[in-house]
């Protein structure tokens, strides 16, 4: 499990599982998973049981899920977990004074030695290749001391699992606030309520300012001002940025909402394609040599609402194996070209847009006001 590069691309989320399983089958001191969705079945079930043995066998594990994305779980479906002795915790359990927040992130660490990072939950619909069967998503499998420093990351949340504010406060004074920097070229960069400004956004805003080549993978993009003009100042400046976005979406009102920005960023030399086989779920940018990877899509939930996680790293290497992924999945998609809408049309995507980046963002602050 630590031989080879201390990071290589997990392409779909099939490997990833097999990956992740066989991690959690060999870990010695400790497992720690956290994920949005985790669903009974396959291979929720599976994950379950080696979570178990692993516990068994005296492993620390500890598993953090959403209330939300996780809430079909019945209450005894970790039965066999915390019976073996693991943990399991569930993120901001449902009420309808907080509903709004919730902990997107996705991350698997072993022994504070290795950790997986991505979009992928765990669930059925994400079995498969992404091309012929399930959704199209892929992640991280990183060694060394980034595995260290998502596990500090994921330590906070885990702690602060019930939600119950005003300890968010205290949150401030954390190093989570702030990008953790684990090596020379790798950070963790972790957002949501309480820790401060967007880091994530933030920094990619900035790889943004010198870029000369940027390719973006985004399940659900609904970009700000900031983050529209960064773009076409790559392009203007003689740079290339190209977008692979969802031809298919889980949630068809996050793409008609992005769909209104198409217009401006056609006009200004972006390239847009559509992934048309399955499901696009990835949440990926690679900005020249640098490869952000994790749980945050670029739209306001994920920007200012949920609890996200992105790995940035300035690899090479890395970030050529990402682009030869990117080119074999436009392999599947259509390239959008600039089109007139109609009254109708610009009128969906015009309220689409104003209930995402407008009336979300409004009701989590006045929920989290009500709560510190």
């Amino acid at each position: 499990m630590h031989n080879g590069p201390r990071s290589q691309w997990l392409p779909n989320a099939e490997i990833a599982f097999q990956r992740m399983l066989a991690a959690i089958d060999a870990a010695r001191v400790s497992v720690r998973l956290e994920m949005y969705i985790y669903a009974s079945g396959v291979p929720g079930d599976l994950f379950r049981a080696v979570l178990a043995a692993a516990a068994s066998r005296r492993v620390r594990v500890e598993v953090l899920v959403d209330g939300f994305g996780s809430r079909p779980l019945s209450e005894d479906y970790w039965r066999p977990v915390r019976e073996a002795g693991g943990e399991v915790r569930v993120f901001n359990p449902l009420s309808l004074d907080r509903f709004v927040i919730r902990d997107h992130r996705k991350m698997l660490l072993i022994d504070d030695r290795v950790a997986f990072v991505g979009g992928f939950n765990i669930a059925p619909e994400y079995l498969g290749d992404g091309v012929t069967r399930g959704w199209f998503d892929f992640g991280l499998e990183l060694q060394g001391p980034v595995a260290a420093a998502l596990g500090a990351s994921f330590a906070v949340l885990f702690e602060h699992h019930d939600f119950v504010h005003p300890r968010l406060g205290r949150w401030r004074h954390t190093a989570v606030r702030r990008a953790l920097r684990c090596h020379e070229r790798e950070q963790v960069l972790a957002t949501g309520p309480g820790l401060g400004r967007n880091v994530f956004h933030r920094r990619l805003l900035q790889d943004l300012a010198r870029a000369r080549s940027v390719e973006i993978v985004a399940a659900y993009f609904v970009p700000g001002l900031g983050l529209r003009r960064a773009l076409r100042r790559v392009v203007r400046q003689g740079g290339t940025v190209r977008l692979l976005l969802a031809g298919r979406s889980d949630v068809p009102l996050v793409q008609t909402a992005g769909r209104a920005f198409f217009g401006g960023l056609l006009r200004a030399g972006v390239v847009i394609d559509e992934y048309q086989p399955q499901v696009l779920h990835a949440k990926l940018a690679i900005v020249d040599d640098v490869v952000f990877v994790g749980s945050a899509n670029l739209d306001a939930r994920s920007l200012a609402i949920n609890y996200e996680v992105m790995v940035r790293i300035e690899d090479r290497r890395l970030a050529a194996e990402g682009r030869a992924l990117l080119a074999a999945a436009r392999q599947h998609a259509v390239p959008v070209k600039e089109r007139q809408h109609g009254l109708w049309l610009r009128l969906r995507e015009t309220w689409a847009r104003f209930l995402l980046t407008t009336v979300d963002p409004w009701l989590a602050r006045r929920q989290l006001r009500r709560l510190v």
